[in-house]
């Protein structure tokens, strides 16, 4: 780590692009949380020097230009590779690494950036199928033994940088271990499994959620109470599902919104396990938070298991009755019935986010944010046409109800439309961050939601089978696999 860090101060980078090389590198294998403060003086330095040279942004080439917006993302800067006639230049397909970091950049984009969505559609025409996993939307664990293979040795610093990712790569995967058998036990000890047998019995995957999103290793508390929240996202999801009868899901919805031990009596025998764990488990959090950060948001945390049940019941009065909503009533629904609510909010407190302890963003700031991951969350969710597993409950979806709103549709008419919603959701996010990320005291939890986000695909990729080889290839490739740096 003092190598990295001492390369990243060196004044023989400052102000060239080889400093933006090193810092990209740093990003794709994982390890920049150990050099933030580091990282930001860089990108600093080169805003300034772009800003204040005489010509501006024309003396980058066009790969050079890419990486400096990515990892700044200040302003428009691509117009010295357009053409009169306002397309890109023809010439620029001879350069595919340019190309390559081109498309990379695109991915930044927000709404109404039309200069990007050129760039993301000339440049996916030489290299898309060569980037189908863009670093910005992809989990950089993940990634990041793909790029140690692909790194050479051309600047001197990359065989350090390979050895601090293969030490930081053994210390994250001893620490997901630990945390995967004490999430296992927890599980086993609620009994929850026994009681509710159709329901849905994967604690390993409900712990990837948290893995992926909380990727900094000295984070085993947060992630172990995170994944424990979404434990009951998935089981309570399943009763609302699987489980009971109309009124038993009015009662059950009506017990959370009391959070009170004494409403225990009113819930059917198989149940009162699951609402006293919740009880139980949520409080334990509030405590946890109180005693680190001073204050106890039990509040906050309730209201989200309140509103997730009453999407839950919705859903389950339309799926009982036959009765489909237009595609933007049961998107809106949708939105809270994804869960992303519950886990980011959670996931804010948990990270000691609050005025009261000091910061300045409140949870309402984050509400934007929370509606576009939930988006994203729920339109993927829908998109595979494969049942999750054990799953045999009536569950709706966007495309079903788009099609009866838009009876010419077809199913790949109606595929296309939830793409393309996809990454204009995208594009919201993006601004979202870019808003929230000027504020040092959230910027964790800002890049926690985006690797919520980028969770999203691998969770949702069902094959023929009825599985998911991409969630399997990550799940064996950040627990139980070697890397190689040679």
């Amino acid at each position: 780590m003092e190598d990295v860090r001492e390369l990243l101060n060196s004044e023989e980078l400052e102000n060239q692009i080889e400093s933006l090389m090193l810092v990209d590198a740093i990003q794709r294998l994982g390890v920049d949380y150990h050099f933030q403060e580091e990282i930001e003086a860089i990108l600093r330095r080169h805003y300034m020097a772009a800003t204040t040279h005489v010509d501006g942004f024309s003396y980058y080439t066009l790969h050079d230009l890419s990486l400096r917006f990515r990892l700044s993302r200040q302003q428009d800067i691509f117009d010295n590779f357009k053409g009169k006639d306002g397309t890109f230049e023809g010439k620029l397909k001879q350069d595919i690494r340019g190309l390559m970091e081109l498309y990379e950049a695109a991915q930044l984009s927000l709404e109404g950036e039309d200069i990007l969505d050129e760039a993301a559609k000339f440049s996916s025409q030489i290299v898309g199928n060569r980037l189908k996993h863009p670093y910005h939307k992809s989990i950089a664990r993940f990634t990041a033994k793909k790029y140690i293979r692909d790194l050479q040795n051309k600047n001197g610093w990359e065989k350090t940088l390979k050895e601090l990712a293969k030490m930081d790569y053994y210390v994250a995967q001893t620490a997901h271990r630990q945390e995967v058998s004490q999430i296992s036990m927890w599980w086993k000890n609620l009994g929850l499994a026994e009681e509710f047998k159709q329901a849905r019995n994967q604690p390993l995957k409900w712990y990837t959620w948290s893995m992926a999103t909380l990727s900094d290793p000295s984070m085993s508390e947060q992630r172990l109470d995170l994944t424990k929240s979404i434990t009951f996202i998935y089981i309570i999801d399943d009763i609302f599902d699987l489980y009971g009868t109309p009124k038993e899901l009015i009662v059950f919805t009506e017990a959370i919104k009391r959070w009170d031990y004494a409403a225990i009596d009113m819930l059917p025998k198989s149940w009162k396990m699951c609402y006293k764990a919740l009880l139980d488990t949520t409080n334990e959090i509030g405590s946890k938070i109180y005693k680190k950060y001073g204050y106890n948001p039990i509040n906050s945390l309730k209201s989200t298991w309140a509103n997730l049940c009453d999407a839950f019941l919705v859903e389950a009065k339309w799926f009982g009755s036959g009765h489909l909503p237009i595609a933007n009533e049961y998107l809106e629904n949708g939105k809270m019935s994804s869960g992303v609510h519950v886990v980011l909010v959670h996931l804010f407190f948990l990270l000691g986010i609050n005025e009261k302890t000091g910061g300045t963003c409140r949870v309402d700031d984050i509400s934007e944010l929370i509606s576009s991951v939930a988006v994203i969350l729920r339109l993927w969710d829908d998109f595979g046409s494969a049942k999750d597993e054990q799953q045999d409950g009536n569950d709706g979806s966007y495309i079903e109800c788009y099609m009866k709103e838009n009876p010419g549709s077809t199913v790949e008419i109606a595929r296309e439309h939830v793409v393309d919603m996809i990454s204009s959701e995208w594009k919201r996010l993006n601004k979202e961050c870019f808003r929230l990320i000027q504020n040092s005291s959230i910027s964790s939890f800002t890049k926690a939601a985006l690797n919520l986000a980028r969770m999203v695909p691998l969770m949702y990729s069902y094959d023929d089978n009825q599985r998911l080889p991409v969630l399997e290839e990550y799940i064996n490739s950040t627990l139980f696999e070697e890397i190689n740096v040679d």
